[in-house]
């Protein structure tokens, strides 16, 4: 689903200009990533166009792992298992990487990175191996950091990729560099143990192409004749998406794999990691075209993307223990379409105010303890910024 934190506060602002069919946006306010504070009201509101995409893109993950216990029943359900799995992911990080152009290492912007997502990586990497000791039932299961487990790799991935803009950010062909550095891991299989490397390389040239895009990238998508395409080009890849549930293997789109540990010869990495990539993109730029640009029922829900992306993740681990899925008519059609509409609604759920409420302790620390207090502020009748100060503002 996304590198700093983000809060209700500003979930019910009006959105600035955005994409539309005629004209580009004007750059939108420095609204967060998924997992990112938004800066205060008076720095920009927030756009309904990238939280009607977030809220979206994280219901098509939660709807994804509801499928995955039903895929070796029906070739319909695995080709949606496919055809949903080429973009979800790449299109959450996508418009991560596009919040992230103003990522600066700055104190304060690490500073919220580290309360934002590091944290939370240590919080919920801890919580969902407690978890899964029972689910998976595998008592033995050590707690570690080095080692993401289950939902957390996002978070371990985009602390990485978000440390790493300022880098991306000085080349001159970023693209084409995180490209060779993904078809370069693809094909070394030593890569993947710690952090996850292996994913976090494979799936940085969305990141990337995220740092590069503008504005009126998305004012492209936004055109009525962009829109239409779309429709066909999205019909062909679920055609493909069904024709290839017996001839390949889905976890291409995993990006967590090597070609060799995929069983497969050491060539085939680069190819198919291009391929993917290729394909991934064309399905990003068909689903962020149909985006709702408009706010909508679900646009304050954009908000909240993360607190449902890692608690959900309770929810579908639960299910197996659960029995939810051993009745005979759940690995039917009417099983399908129940899995999916109570992953869209138990997400949906977490993402609401309330539960951002509960957890923001988590979610979003303050941390105030921990952290040296900014240069340049001052407490002498309450905190005033000595550059005012000097500059003799009032």
């Amino acid at each position: 689903m996304s590198g700093s934190r983000e809060t209700a506060a500003t979930v019910d602002d009006a959105s600035p200009a955005r994409p539309t069919d005629r004209t580009p946006a004007p750059p939108p306010g420095p609204a967060p990533a998924p997992g990112e504070r938004p800066p205060a009201r008076s720095a920009g509101r927030r756009d309904a166009y990238f939280d009607n995409a977030k809220y979206l893109a994280i219901v098509l993950v939660a709807v994804g792992h509801a499928w995955e216990p039903l895929r070796s029943d029906s070739r319909t359900v695995t080709a949606l298992y496919t055809f949903v799995y080429a973009f979800h992911m790449p299109a959450f990080i996508v418009i991560s990487g596009y919040f992230s152009r103003n990522f600066d290492a700055s104190p304060a912007r690490v500073r919220r990175l580290v309360t934002g997502v590091a944290v939370p990586y240590v919080v919920f990497e801890t919580a969902y191996t407690l978890f899964t000791r029972w689910s998976d039932h595998a008592p033995d299961r050590d707690i570690s950091l080095l080692n993401p487990l289950y939902l957390t790799w996002f978070l371990a991935a985009l602390f990485i990729w978000r440390l790493t803009t300022p880098i991306w950010r000085l080349l001159r062909w970023p693209l084409p560099v995180a490209l060779a550095v993904a078809t370069l891991a693809s094909v070394a299989s030593s890569v993947g143990g710690d952090l996850d490397l292996q994913r976090v390389l494979q799936f940085m040239p969305y990141f990337v192409l995220g740092l590069s895009l503008r504005p009126e990238h998305f004012g492209l998508l936004r055109r009525w004749s962009v829109r239409l395409c779309a429709l066909p080009v999205a019909a062909a890849a679920l055609a493909v998406a069904y024709w290839s549930v017996p001839h390949l293997g889905y976890r291409w789109f995993f990006h967590r794999d090597s070609a060799e540990q995929l069983g497969v010869p050491a060539w085939y990495g680069p190819v198919m990691t291009l391929a993917t990539f290729g394909c991934s993109l064309v399905l990003v730029a068909c689903f962020l075209a149909w985006v709702p640009g408009r706010r909508t029922w679900f646009t304050a829900l954009g908000a909240g993307t993360l607190y449902g992306y890692l608690l959900h993740g309770f929810v579908a681990q639960g299910a197996k223990p659960a029995h939810w899925y051993d009745p005979a008519w759940m690995h039917g059609p009417l099983g399908a379409v129940t899995a999916t509409l109570v992953a869209a609604a138990v997400v949906t759920l977490l993402c609401t105010p309330p539960v951002r409420r509960v957890f923001r302790f988590v979610m979003e620390p303050g941390m105030e303890w921990a952290f040296r207090a900014p240069e340049g502020r001052v407490d002498q009748g309450g905190r005033r910024n000595a550059v005012r100060v000097l500059s003799g503002s009032r």
